[in-house]
């Protein structure tokens, strides 16, 4: 296992990431994920660790609590081996105060992620999402006080556009709180909006990527193919439409291409895919889910290799999609050369 630094943290965690959405089974969108109970979730995690897999990612929303209880009790004993990343701001009760990143919440939340999780600090603690109704202020001083009580370790964001990242930062740096070194975003083969903004400030602010859903909320398994319809079995049938969406034609493209790939390779199109997103700038793990013992094995083999520089390219140029203004620069260069300006005649 490769293990890379999270941001500009000095922390190492592992490249691969296990995400334990799929621990509890509750509700519609985690009942289609997966089930894994807490002896289920102790084998997978026996076999990540094995592997020299690290890093485990779940959230307070995943099934009501559920996902974390399970990790917890899987974990027990060996706390000292894993990294636990957890996220919190998703509604998580109908009091009306169980959302969102207000000092109330998030330091209640925090506890109670920590006694479900049966540990007495958190390695990575992310928002889940960005909260307008509080002041930034207000959340990074919170953030920073539970870091310097030892509840902490590090903070990250999750689905934070570039500007709402770089005034966290700017406040953190302002008052001299803790700064975010992670963010969670999609990013995947047919998902790349991750590299238009969050990329570049990730690169000045010394941000890693948290990657989530990187085989393209489950399009990119290989059971997905031109002309063929989608399996019975595929989770697709029911969270289609809750994640990330994407063009057929482009989807399929991208499907032939890692076709042709895993011809050359001999490697599956969920470790090329995956194998790819490793080779991208900021990237400092890549999480997965996995429902049994074959999924976790074949996506613990997108390591301990990698693609070619063509090949690189070939997905590169097959998956590219033109940016919007202004990440896309319609003008091409021709007023941005830096000349000296004319000398003006007298």
């Amino acid at each position: 296992m490769e293990y890379r630094f999270l941001g500009a943290s000095g922390f190492r965690v592992s490249a691969l990431g296990f995400g334990a959405g799929t621990f509890g089974g509750k509700g519609p969108l985690f009942s289609a994920w997966g089930n894994t109970d807490v002896d289920g979730a102790r084998r997978l995690i026996d076999i990540s660790l094995d592997a020299g897999l690290n890093f485990f990612d779940t959230a307070d929303a995943y099934s009501d609590g559920a996902s974390e209880s399970i990790l917890g009790a899987a974990i027990k004993g060996r706390r000292d081996q894993v990294v636990i990343s957890t996220k919190l701001t998703l509604r998580v009760g109908d009091d009306p105060n169980a959302v969102g990143a207000s000092k109330h919440h998030l330091i209640r939340a925090t506890d109670r992620a920590l006694q479900r999780l049966g540990t007495d600090y958190i390695d990575l603690l992310q928002l889940h999402h960005f909260d307008s109704m509080t002041p930034v202020e207000s959340v990074m001083s919170t953030l920073d006080d539970l870091v310097r009580a030892g509840k902490v370790r590090f903070i990250g964001a999750s689905n934070f556009s570039g500007w709402q990242l770089m005034k966290s930062q700017a406040v953190a740096d302002r008052y001299g709180y803790a700064r975010f070194v992670a963010n969670q975003a999609y990013y995947s083969l047919i998902g790349r909006d991750y590299e238009w903004e969050l990329m570049p400030v990730g690169i000045d602010q010394g941000i890693g990527a948290v990657v989530w859903s990187p085989l393209g909320w489950g399009r990119l398994t290989g059971r997905v193919r031109r002309g063929q319809p989608l399996p019975k079995t595929s989770r697709l049938h029911e969270t289609a439409s809750m994640g990330p969406q994407v063009d057929d034609e482009r989807l399929y493209r991208v499907v032939d291409a890692l076709d042709e790939i895993a011809a050359e390779t001999g490697k599956s199109i969920p470790q090329i895919a995956l194998n790819w997103l490793l080779q991208r700038p900021t990237v400092s793990t890549v999480v997965f889910g996995a429902r049994d013992e074959q999924q976790l094995r074949e996506n613990l083999g997108a390591v301990g290799w990698q693609l070619s520089p063509e090949q690189v390219r070939k997905l590169d140029e097959i998956s590219a999609v033109t940016p919007p203004y202004p990440y896309y620069p319609y003008w091409n260069g021709q007023f941005t050369e830096r000349t000296p300006p004319p000398v003006p005649v007298r």
